[in-house]
This record gives structure tokens, C-alpha cells and sequence, in this order.
């Protein structure tokens, strides 16, 4: 666009905005209209419809799954990506953050008078870019495993112990390689090189300290989850 048209752009555009209405109150008028519809149709079907509560959240329980809202699936599975413990800020306040900056600084890079989308190079790339993100995060975190699963390759006589390890809430407690909180118990992901199988066995049985006894898997169980352990090398 050279100086001739884009002064004729201007002129044509103060033409126009002194024909249209002010922004307030009409546009006010019509977007505060507007929500206070929304809100009221919200309200209508949570009274008509009611509200899901899910079920009673269970303190004690090993097993449960904690899943995020919808909204929340691309931060979750950022988290999922993310998985040092050290970077958890980085995932959690860091991307976030950086994201809304680069698109609140996206008119200073994108100074052009075009308002077309084909003659915005810069800021549809960042939309597409954007959107399409967000939108595979979003499906990622969705059908997402649950986070007790364990990402550690072992032999196939291996695999029915750390299945049991990862169905019976171990991981609420103790740490195996990535996974897992590590808050309450010791790290098993060298569990092996460290206690001999014959140890973990017994512990798995008696549950030494505070941790609950296991005893009630079954010896076969047992047996699965302390050659899995003893592994770890």
C-alpha cells in the first residue's frame, strides 16, 4: 500500500466513523443485552436440567483418577509433557503466560492497515498456529491415560507386576522413574540394586512403618510385584 491509497484508506475510514453510532452506549448496550441473556439461559437450564455433582470425593482412596475440566485438557496435557517436577512452573504459570503475551504483543508486530485475513500474513499464522495447538492439546488431554500408568519399558515376564503396581496405588506414595508423587515413600525407580527381592516381598507382606500391608493381592500378585521391583536396577 503506498502513501496515496493509504491516505485515501484514512479519509474514507473518519468518513465512515462519523456516520456510525458511538461505541457507548450502543455497542455497551448490545454486549451487556446480550450476556445478561446468556447468564439468564445458564441459570434456566441448571434449574430445569440440574447440575452434575459427580460423586463423593474419597480422601482415602489410591486409586482415583483426578481429570480436569474440558477447558483445562491443554494444560493438563502440557503437565503430562512436562514431566520433571522442577519444570512443573515452567508448564504451569510459565507456557501459559508466555502464550498471552506473544498475543497481546501481536498488534505491535502486525502494524498493517489491512483488515482482510488473507492480507494479514503474520497474525493468521499465529491464529491457525494457535488453534490448531490448542485444539491437539485439548484431544491429547482428553483421552489422555489416567497418571497411574507407569512409562517404563521392561521385559514381558516383567509387565503383570507393574501392572499390579500401578492398579494397587503404589504411585500415590513412592516414585518409579517419572510417574508418580515420591511425597510419602522412598523412590523404587533403583529399588532393585538397593533391597533384594526377598526383602521386598516381606515388606510388601508385613508393610513396614506407615505403609499399609499388601497382603490381601494374593501371593501370586505379590510374587509379580516383587520381581517386578527387584528389577530395577
Amino acid at each position: 500500500m503506498n502513501r496515496a491509497e493509504k491516505e485515501s484508506y484514512l479519509r474514507d475510514y473518519e468518513l465512515l466513523k462519523k456516520q456510525g453510532k458511538p461505541f457507548f452506549p450502543y455497542a455497551v448496550l448490545k454486549d451487556s443485552s446480550m450476556a445478561l441473556i446468556v447468564v439468564l439461559m445458564i441459570a434456566l437450564l441448571s434449574i430445569v436440567l440440574g447440575a452434575e455433582q459427580g460423586p463423593k470425593a474419597d480422601p482415602t482412596t489410591t486409586t482415583y483418577t483426578p481429570r480436569p475440566d474440558w477447558y483445562f485438557f491443554f494444560l493438563f496435557e502440557v503437565l503430562r509433557v512436562i514431566k520433571p517436577f522442577q519444570l512443573v512452573p515452567l508448564a504451569t504459570i510459565g507456557v501459559p503466560t508466555i502464550g498471552m503475551i506473544m498475543l497481546f504483543l501481536l498488534p505491535f508486530f502486525d502494524r498493517g492497515p489491512e483488515r482482510r485475513p488473507e492480507r494479514q500474513p503474520i497474525a493468521m499464522t499465529v491464529l491457525i498456529l494457535t488453534v490448531i495447538t490448542m485444539a491437539y492439546l485439548t484431544y491429547a488431554g482428553a483421552n489422555a491415560g489416567p497418571p497411574s500408568n507407569i512409562d517404563l519399558k521392561v521385559p514381558k515376564q516383567y509387565e503383570a507386576g507393574k501392572l499390579v503396581v500401578a492398579q494397587s496405588g503404589c504411585l500415590a506414595c513412592h516414585k518409579i522413574g517419572d510417574n508418580g508423587n515420591g511425597t510419602l515413600g522412598p523412590n523404587l525407580t533403583h529399588i532393585g540394586s538397593r533391597i533384594p527381592r526377598n526383602a521386598i516381598l516381606r515388606s510388601l507382606q508385613a508393610g513396614p512403618g506407615i505403609m499399609p500391608s499388601f497382603q490381601s493381592l494374593g501371593q501370586k500378585k505379590l510374587n509379580q510385584v516383587a520381581d517386578f521391583l527387584a528389577y530395577l536396577k
